[in-house]
């Protein structure tokens, strides 16, 4: 499979998953609704929207979304580019599937920016719905992000005799996240794990290192 094929296939696969996931929560769940997965009280769906950055954080109100929103569009612009030059220096097809699930999270995420503030009614006391008369819940870039997946595998409390956190409630894993921020998260991870001698490396060295790579 070609390189550009390949990327351009994760990209649309993420998004497709991503998007319809999101869709059939927003559509279908109350907010702060929790359904547990397979029956297991450690992995659920919740449904919570985020107006900021990943994993349920938050930025800066209004002006910081329109901020972000923007950031991330010229991230994804970036990465973009980035990837072509990628492809067009035969790097390994497991580096460019790599930036090609962050470029996926990252518009993911864009999206629910975009227009799904624009399209549903907001879910406040209610499930909300696609296209309502009188438009949606909020403006171009205002967006919230979707998120549902929730894994509190660990609910206990930190032991007294430590000191700062004795005595404290501790959750692992508590962040509320989507497909695009586990794409990202993968992506990044993959890229650590494998690949982070490309960005140690000169320049002019890393033709040879992906030639020398490149498992195709």
């Amino acid at each position: 499979m070609k390189r550009a094929t390949l990327a351009t296939l994760i990209v649309l696969l993420v998004l497709l998953v991503d998007q319809s996931l999101k869709i059939y929560i927003k559509t279908n769940f109350y907010l702060n609704e929790s359904v547990l997965i397979f029956g297991q009280k450690w992995a659920m769906l919740r449904f919570i929207e985020n107006p900021g950055m990943a994993f349920g954080l938050e930025f800066g109100g209004v002006i910081g979304k329109y901020i972000l929103s923007i950031f991330r569009i010229l991230l994804s612009i970036f990465l973009i580019y980035f990837i072509r030059e990628l492809i067009k220096n035969k790097e390994s097809k497991g580096f460019i599937a790599a930036f090609a699930l962050i470029i996926a999270g990252a518009i993911g995420n864009i999206l629910d920016s975009l227009y799904f503030g624009l399209i549903f009614s907001d879910s406040y006391h209610n499930v909300a719905t696609l296209f309502p008369e009188g438009g949606g819940y909020a403006p171009f870039l205002q967006g919230k992000v979707v998120d549902m997946f929730y894994f509190p595998m660990i609910k206990t409390h930190w032991p007294e005799w430590m000191p700062l956190v004795g005595g404290n409630y501790f959750e692992f894993f508590r962040p509320i996240f989507n497909v695009a921020d586990a794409s990202i998260s993968v992506g990044v991870f993959i890229i650590l794990l494998f690949y982070r001698k490309y960005f140690m490396k000169p320049k002019e060295d890393k033709n040879a290192v992906s030639t020398a790579t490149d498992p195709s």
